[in-house]
């Protein structure tokens, strides 16, 4: 079974309606990590972390952006069983052909990507689906600038990883 990218992404459009007809908010992924993070100090150092100025203005706790997330990976998996491309795979073969098939060094580079985007996210206000998602349906210049950004981005480090340049 495939998937219609169109029928994906009009769905992706009509959750951003209800995003912001329900919580008046611009659909989003990133602060919902911040706010996992925040939580996660708050259970070792307790109430301290709240004190902070970054979490004055998010409150701690599981809120819709913060389900969403979950709803993404629940859904993700959900699609691959369905769709019976469900794998265990330590690591994929274009990096592996590439790289070798170490799977400590897939993990390590994975946890590095990891936190550039993350860090990226959290230095823009925003991560791809707040800013390219939600900016550009606003028709935001900030987010047709951070989308064309994405894909120039994109495209450059996998050509320069997997030896097109």
């Amino acid at each position: 079974m495939e998937w219609m990218p169109y029928l994906a992404g009009a769905g992706i459009g009509v959750l951003s309606w209800f995003a912001f007809l329900i919580s008046d908010k611009p659909l989003g992924c990133s602060t919902a990590y911040a706010n996992t993070t925040g939580m996660i100090e708050r259970f070792f150092r307790g109430k301290k972390t709240e004190d902070k100025e970054y979490y004055r203005k998010i409150k701690l706790g599981i809120d819709w952006q913060w389900m969403l997330v979950l709803g993404i990976a629940a859904g993700a998996f959900l699609t691959a069983i369905i769709t019976g491309g469900f794998a265990l795979e330590w690591v994929p073969s274009a990096f592996g052909n590439k790289f070798g098939y170490d799977p400590t060094l897939r993990w390590i580079v994975a946890l590095l990507g990891g936190i550039l985007m993350g860090l990226g996210a959290r230095w823009a206000g925003g991560c791809t689906s707040g800013h390219g998602i939600s900016g550009t349906l606003q028709l935001a210049i900030s987010g047709w600038i951070a989308v064309v950004a994405f894909f120039i981005s994109g495209i450059a480090v996998s050509m320069l990883l997997y030896g097109v340049i």
